[in-house]
């Protein structure tokens, strides 16, 4: 298989820094940089968390899992108030209802 030039621009300090800690652990950068790629590739996900203001992106999995779990808490919930089997014209009317109830108090 053929390689390719990949070209990244870095502060110095950065680089600096990076390639030292490359040059104690017995690797050059572009070793480490083809490492870190192979490992993303292998595990499909990244080594650390992004995180937007603090709250940290869920992988497309753990998301999927989680909207799974709210909807079977809430089909519980709909078995428990004896609503399970409502159409969702039923459902719809039910929540003008309470619309209409609300302004009404």
């Amino acid at each position: 298989m053929g390689t390719v030039n990949v070209t990244i621009r870095v502060e110095e300090e950065t680089k600096r820094q990076f390639d030292d800690f490359c040059e104690n652990v017995g690797l050059n950068i572009t070793t480490a940089i083809v490492l870190y790629m192979k490992a993303v590739l292998r595990t499909r996900e990244l080594p650390f968390t992004i995180t937007d203001f603090g709250t940290p992106i869920q992988s497309k999995k753990a998301a999927l899992a989680k909207g799974k779990a709210a909807l079977k808490k809430a089909q519980a919930q709909a078995v428990t108030n004896g609503t399970a089997s409502m159409t969702l014209d039923e459902i719809n009317m039910e929540i003008q209802a309470a619309r209409k109830e609300s302004r009404l108090l």
